[in-house]
């Protein structure tokens, strides 16, 4: 399976000295570096014998190995960094000379922040995209998005797309590419079972040694019902019995191992009175359905998560979509105290675009009023919808509809 994220790991490579690729467990970033030619190294610090190699004296590995290093776990060595720092710097002009990676963001970021800043490149991997299962990378809808094309020139650019049954089992089952491939729903129930007591045993407890591993199992569970809401952390933390700073501290903790994804408010140049509170969701819609006991598509249909679950996965789709094309960019949801909404703003260098996600086929302009006033308000240069209409739709000059299947 082709990833997306490979160009981006070469453009870096050909820029920077070093490349940081991040992401949770079993995402395939060890896979992405098998893709590296040779005469490239991989060091796996999970391995007992990689892992001696380089901790008896980092230093001198890295003058025995000046270049074409890639080193898988790194953050199971964090004296490496300051080795790794003093390598680089001893050829600072030299690019492309090393690949780390790291599954735990809170830990490696603070490592590379501290030793690697100005030295080191960036790259967020997530397990597979709706794009990356129908082999469509980069999708023409990001493009035009990147390229800031303007609304009419969508639905003559992009093609429609029918592969809805694919699109409902890949929400169903997510995007962690060992049981995707596998395609066996056993393997699938088991994998998955095995993947939180990995999370929890070897991840979330190493990081913090000092955390009760049964009150967290529990607070995954209840993550997996507040998916897509807007956080009231004193309820959680009644829930769980806990204060609301420990609450706050298990949120965090899930965000920074990739396990969920905090989408903050966004209050700039506000005219009316704005939801402040964070909102959130599961990242991979398969974990989230498995959390909740949900066997099957038709359940999901009828469950009561179904909306907010197609809406973590859209804004997954597109957040790995642009990570991967190497675009910086923010994202926030907005919500008014009047009740208007919006699910995702975008902010980078495209601009300030707001997409609404409807899982419904139709959408009436009722349904857009939140939408209209933003792009109106704020004069933005697009608004998207994204559905589950046939094809590319324009609902005005400025706002367009666009399919899930062809994102």
């Amino acid at each position: 399976m082709e990833r997306s994220y490979k160009p981006l790991l070469f453009e870096l490579l050909a820029h920077f000295p070093c490349v940081a690729i991040i992401g949770p467990r079993q995402c395939g970033k060890t896979t992405l570096l098998g893709t590296l030619p040779v005469p490239w190294r991989i060091h796996d610090l999970e391995n007992l014998s990689d892992y001696q190699v380089i901790s008896r004296d980092p230093d001198l590995f890295f003058r025995l190995n000046p270049e074409r290093i890639a080193i898988d776990e790194a953050q199971r060595f964090p004296e490496l960094f300051a080795a790794l720092r003093v390598a680089i710097d001893r050829d600072r002009g030299c690019r492309g000379r090393f690949v780390i990676t790291g599954s735990s963001s809170p830990e490696l970021l603070r490592s590379v922040g501290e030793s690697l800043a100005g030295r080191v490149a960036i790259i967020e991997m997530a397990p597979f995209s709706f794009a990356e299962i129908r082999h469509k990378i980069p999708p023409m809808f990001l493009t035009l998005l990147a390229n800031r094309a303007p609304a009419g020139v969508y639905p003559l650019q992009i093609e429609p797309c029918h592969q809805l049954p694919l699109q409902h089992d890949f929400w169903f089952r997510g995007g962690y590419p060992e049981p995707w491939i596998k395609n066996n729903s056993r393997f699938h129930a088991l994998w998955m079972n095995n993947y939180i007591g990995t999370y929890l045993f070897r991840d979330v407890a190493r990081l913090f040694p000092g955390l009760n591993a049964n009150r967290f199992r529990s607070f995954m569970q209840i993550l997996a019902g507040v998916s897509g809401q807007v956080i009231n952390y004193a309820e959680v933390a009644r829930a769980l019995g806990v204060s609301q700073p420990t609450a706050r501290d298990y949120f965090q903790i899930a965000h920074g191992t990739f396990l969920w994804r905090q989408v903050p408010p966004y209050t700039r140049d506000a005219v009316k009175r704005i939801v402040k509170h964070p909102k959130g969701h599961l990242r991979d819609t398969g974990l989230l359905h498995y959390l909740l006991r949900i066997p099957d598509l038709d359940v999901l249909l009828a469950h009561p998560i179904m909306g907010r679950s197609f809406e973590a996965l859209v804004i997954e789709e597109i957040i790995r979509g642009l990570n991967a094309m190497g675009i910086g960019f923010d994202y926030y949801y907005y919500r008014t105290g009047g009740g208007a909404e919006i699910d995702l703003i975008l902010e980078g260098e495209f601009g300030l675009v707001p997409v609404e996600i409807k899982y419904a086929k139709g959408v009436g302009k009722r349904q857009l009023r939140s939408l209209s006033d933003f792009v109106r308000e704020r004069s933005c240069r697009i608004g998207i919808v994204i559905n589950n209409e046939e094809r590319v739709r324009l609902y005005d000059e400025n706002i367009v509809g666009v399919p899930f299947a062809c994102i």
